[in-house]
C-alpha cells in the first residue's frame, strides 16, 4: 500500500500546447494544463459538467514524449504525483502551485 499515499491519475484532454523548457546540463522539462470533466444531474434534473484544470509536469524523457506527441486538445492519460511549492512572484507576494509530476503518460486519441 506504500505505493498509493501520493499517487494521481487522470484522464483528460490538453488544454494548450505544451511548453519546453532546457535547463543546465542538458535536463528538460514539459508543462503543460489538463482539463478533466466530471457529468453529473442535479437537483432539477439538468445535466452538469465540471472541468477541472490541471498543471502536468514531465521531466527528461518524458518531457521528449510530450514535445513529440501531444498537442492542445489530445486526450492524454496520465500517473504521477501531487506536488506543492511556493514561489514570490514580481510585486513580493507569496503564491502557492499545486501540481501534478507524471511518471507515465499514455496518449489516447481525440484532436490533433
Amino acid at each position: 500500500m506504500s505505493t498509493l499515499r501520493n499517487k494521481v491519475q487522470l484522464i483528460g484532454n490538453v488544454g494548450q500546447e505544451p511548453v519546453i523548457t532546457n535547463l543546465d546540463k542538458g535536463k528538460r522539462v514539459a508543462r503543460l494544463t489538463m482539463a478533466t470533466n466530471e457529468h453529473y444531474t442535479n437537483s432539477k434534473g439538468d445535466r452538469v459538467t465540471n472541468t477541472e484544470w490541471h498543471t502536468v509536469i514531465g521531466w527528461g524523457k518524458l518531457a521528449d514524449i510530450i514535445e513529440g506527441f501531444v498537442t492542445k486538445g489530445k486526450e492524454i492519460a496520465i500517473e504521477g504525483k501531487l506536488t506543492s511549492r511556493s514561489y514570490e512572484d514580481k510585486e513580493g507576494n507569496k503564491r502557492y502551485v499545486n501540481e501534478v509530476v507524471a511518471s507515465e503518460i499514455l496518449l489516447l486519441g481525440g484532436a490533433d
